[in-house]
């Protein structure tokens, strides 16, 4: 018996590989992906500005990628001690302008380098609500939509949903302006699973509703955009709450190991999925904790899984093992 739907997802024009450099942003969802495809030794920049939810404070952020503008003093504002950006996740704040302006600076000049060599653009929208600037809020003008609340006062922002033509009006002079940098980059939308239920469990799903119109208007647009079903993975052909952290809003370990499985069959070669197996070998090795470290066994074990290292990059020469030999290192005899 069959206990859950699965369904056929079409191949991707271009197969994402370890030669190739891969730009993701976007929701929580984008760094759990990202996150197994750096495990796997993938060439990947993950949220330049941290996660975002939005599609609004998506696509400024790639605007920034391309335009590489330098940000300065006046573009932060100060609150709880802090100094911050209403363009960047609470992890590039600082308790100096200086401080917070060296790490915005430094990741929109690496983003901006990075998009023009990328093969693959990985867009995660989370949701489709908005929440924009009042006249009481820190700097920026009303109606500025702000990427990251800081935990401000709610009287700081007032609540819009995007419409599907909101998006696309935002996004089609985008995707021209990405061609413009990068004619050959391969744009991959997805639709965050995580349920935003502080909106409203009525709310969340109009919100998905959106996304999902307004994305696949976009890849029906571009030929050489593609549309990946995280989304409806998780709800529609898992569809079970066994598959959710305790929270009943995130997807858990086993929900996000699947849809891994389902990206690398729809997104990779087999080349590449042998290179994976090899990896997360590797990776497996590496991370083993013994009784005895200096013990002759577990150092012939460390050997032996130095000389894979060494096979593997000479078959291999893209991949970069520099990570795994320093864990190797510090646990090797003197």
């Amino acid at each position: 018996m069959k206990f859950h739907y699965e369904f056929d997802i079409p191949a991707l024009q271009s197969p994402i590989g370890h030669r190739d450099h891969t730009l993701m942003i976007g929701s929580c969802f984008t760094e759990n992906m990202g996150e197994k495809l750096s495990k796997h030794l993938f060439r990947v920049l993950e949220n330049p500005n941290g996660v975002l939810f939005n599609p609004v404070s998506v696509a400024e952020a790639l605007h920034q990628y391309i335009d590489a503008p330098i940000f300065a003093e006046s573009d932060l504002f100060y609150f709880n001690e802090a100094w911050h950006s209403w363009k960047h996740h609470s992890r590039f704040s600082g308790t100096t302008p200086a401080q917070a302006l060296t790490k915005i600076n430094e990741a929109t000049l690496a983003a901006h380098l990075f998009i023009k060599k990328a093969s693959h653009l990985f867009i995660t929208l989370g949701s489709a609500w908005v929440y924009q600037l009042t006249e009481q809020a820190e700097k920026y003008a009303p109606n500025f939509v702000a990427a990251n609340n800081h935990k401000a006062p709610a009287s700081w922002f007032t609540k819009k949903l995007l419409t599907p033509q909101d998006i696309t009006d935002l996004y089609e002079p985008l995707v021209q302006k990405l061609r413009q940098v990068n004619p050959s980059l391969q744009i991959i939308y997805t639709i965050s699973p995580v349920r935003h239920v502080r909106e409203g469990m009525v709310e969340n799903n109009r919100s998905k509703a959106a996304l999902i119109q307004a994305v696949h208007s976009l890849v029906a647009n571009d030929s050489n955009s593609y549309y990946f079903p995280a989304y409806e993975i998780v709800i529609d052909d898992l569809r079970d709450y066994r598959f959710y952290s305790e929270d009943m809003v995130h997807p858990n370990y086993h929900a996000t190991e699947y849809v891994w499985e389902k990206f690398l069959q729809a997104c990779t070669t087999p080349e590449t999925k042998n290179i994976i197996k090899e990896v997360a070998a590797i990776n497996l090795a590496v991370t083993h904790k013994p009784f005895f470290v200096h013990s002759e066994q577990h150092q012939l074990f460390l050997q032996k899984t130095y000389q894979k290292m060494e096979a593997l990059q000479s078959q291999y020469s893209f991949l970069d093992f520099s990570s795994q030999i320093e864990l190797l290192e510090v646990q090797l005899r003197p």
